[in-house]
């Protein structure tokens, strides 16, 4: 049985606190990139109690990404968009998803990315990682974006952290491993890393800063 709207704010208050609560309820989140780390995180967020995520990816669910990626065997061949949609649907019914099915590019990001207060940067490739991150530093200051780099391979679960780069851009993962050593992406870390993403999203709700 789906808990009435009322029952299921109530249960988040009673864990996180009137007061905390409505401040995560009234956030907007943006995610771009929607695999091992964007799913992740958007389903961390959701369960917190986020309403609007902005969610952001031009891809596909392959049978590849099953392994690190919070998809289903019968989401094969949907859009990334789409089934994260429905995925978060399940575990929180009163969130509201907007989704973008597009690569997200400096010619788009401004429109996309204009509502949400927090920006997580969750890509795979390296260049769109930095191309984002640097437009919104400089079109987009006022916004806090939180970003990822090294979290692929088996070293060990202590050496990925967060890093605060500047007052409003934070860094997570070990800064180091590539996805092109070893044996690449194992999802234990992946989540590891989009957990400290979404954890630095809590604590910027909250006012708690990284030193």
């Amino acid at each position: 049985m789906i808990p009435t709207k009322e029952e299921w704010i109530q249960a988040l208050n009673d864990r996180h606190g009137i007061e905390f609560q409505e401040k995560i309820s009234s956030t907007t989140v943006a995610v771009c990139g929607l695999g091992g780390l964007g799913s992740n995180i958007a389903i961390a967020l959701a369960r917190a109690g986020i309403e609007k995520l902005i969610l952001i990816d031009f891809d596909k669910v392959d049978i590849t990404n099953l392994h690190r990626q919070q998809y289903k065997a019968n989401q094969i061949g949907i859009s990334k968009a789409e089934a994260l949609k429905y995925n978060l649907k399940e575990i929180n019914p009163y969130l509201e998803a907007q989704i973008h099915t597009v690569r997200l590019d400096e010619n788009n990001a401004k429109d996309i990315l204009s509502n949400a207060d927090i920006i997580c940067e969750a890509f795979d490739n390296a260049e769109a990682k930095a191309n984002i991150v640097n437009f919104v530093l400089s079109e987009m200051p006022e916004k806090y974006i939180v970003a990822a780099s090294g979290m692929s391979g088996l070293d060990s679960a202590n050496l990925v952290k967060t890093r605060k780069v500047s007052k409003r851009f934070y860094l997570c993962g070990d800064e180091v491993s590539d996805v092109k050593d070893g044996i690449g992406l194992v999802s234990s870390r992946v989540m590891l890393c989009a957990a400290h993403q979404a954890h630095t999203v809590l604590r910027i709700i909250a006012n708690e800063f990284e030193v």
